[in-house]
């Protein structure tokens, strides 16, 4: 029996920053996680991974496992967790938009 199919975002780096971006379903790139489109048809996935790849803009394009959350895609890796929440190394970037508690 095939295995179902697990729902993915496309994902990428930035290829000037380096930041993790994920591709919208009008095509544009975005740091968060949340505006990504979810895709949960197979074919559909390869397409959308095939369109991505743009030399010059991104690097780096696959498909990352995701599901459908409140406010958008979620990611279920960890992998994915940690690069959709940023560096760790200390506070900035995408931590340091969301930091509401001072040190």
């Amino acid at each position: 029996m095939a295995r179902q199919f697990t729902p993915k975002v496309v994902t990428a780096n930035a290829l000037l920053e380096g930041d993790v971006v994920y591709l919208t379903a009008d095509d544009r790139w975005t740091r968060a996680h949340t505006e990504a489109e979810l895709i949960e048809d197979e074919a559909h996935a390869q397409i959308r991974l095939l369109e991505a790849n743009q030399p010059g803009t991104v690097v780096g394009v696959y498909l990352a496992d995701a599901r459908r959350g409140p406010d958008g895609p979620e990611p279920v890796h960890f992998r994915e967790v940690f690069r959709a929440t940023g560096p760790s190394n200390y506070r900035h970037g995408k931590q340091a938009a969301t930091d509401t508690a001072e040190v």
